[in-house]
């Protein structure tokens, strides 16, 4: 049996034990309902990469020093960089694997859901009337925008919205009080940290053209990651954090 089999039947059994609940929609809401399963299995990876980038932080200071010291003897500031990372424990890419591990589970939920594999009728089914295999462009061609069906993906283009709306201001704030270093402590992490919460205003662009159960999937999923960011702050701020810029 492969992964999408497995996991197509573990989404058929759920909705059969949800169906008294939600009715016609049982199928959407058990998309949410696998979803948030998922993202909870996955949350001790979470806490893991948040521990490594509260650990990177706090040697952040260090490091700074270190390359003002050795700036020009590459050689000499990489191996005073190993031996303070040795020291502390920690490593350049703390945190990075586990959430590069959680990578291709995030790819097979998306493709489950955005072309039905092993599903057993997945897209067959509809949320409010509105086919999950179907699309926003076929959505305007029933009724336009403020359609039965146009209604559903409006809601949902809201919900992302808001998600991405309150994750990159959270992300302004959070740079606001964090010092300027003077270079990566991963190469191209900067520049990475600045164009994360624009990506999930992307996510729009997406559910647009995807079908809507994986719509439905990416608005849950990252819906989650915010809030598990939220919670999980403490663990990615330095014991002792840096005063705000001015």
């Amino acid at each position: 049996m492969s992964v999408f089999a497995f996991l197509g039947t573990l989404l058929s059994h759920l909705t059969d034990l949800i169906d008294p609940l939600f009715g016609a929609s049982a199928t959407a809401a058990a998309i949410v309902l696998f979803t948030l399963g998922v993202r909870l299995a996955l949350h001790p990876l979470a806490r893991s990469a948040a521990r490594g980038e509260g650990a990177r932080a706090e040697l952040a200071p260090e490091l700074e020093k270190l390359r003002r010291k050795h700036k020009n003897h590459p050689e000499r500031l990489h191996k005073a960089a190993s031996e303070m990372y040795a020291k502390a424990g920690s490593s350049p890419m703390a945190g990075c694997l586990p959430s590069m591990v959680q990578l291709p589970v995030f790819y097979v939920m998306y493709h489950l859901f955005a072309t039905g594999s092993g599903g057993k009728g997945l897209l067959d089914h509809t949320l409010l009337g509105a086919p999950l295999g179907g699309r926003w462009a076929s959505a305007l061609g029933d009724g336009g925008v403020f359609g039965p069906q146009g209604l559903v993906y409006l809601g949902l283009f809201a919900l992302i919205a808001a998600v991405a709306t309150w994750t990159y201001t959270r992300s302004r704030k959070a740079a606001a009080t964090m010092p300027v270093p003077g270079g990566d402590q991963v190469p191209g992490m900067t520049g990475l940290t600045k164009i994360l919460p624009l990506l999930t205003f992307g996510t729009l662009v997406t559910a647009a053209i995807v079908p809507l159960a994986a719509g439905l999937y990416l608005a849950t999923t990252t819906a989650w990651t915010a809030a598990e960011r939220a919670y999980l702050t403490p663990l990615r701020t330095p014991r002792t954090a840096p005063k705000a810029r001015v």
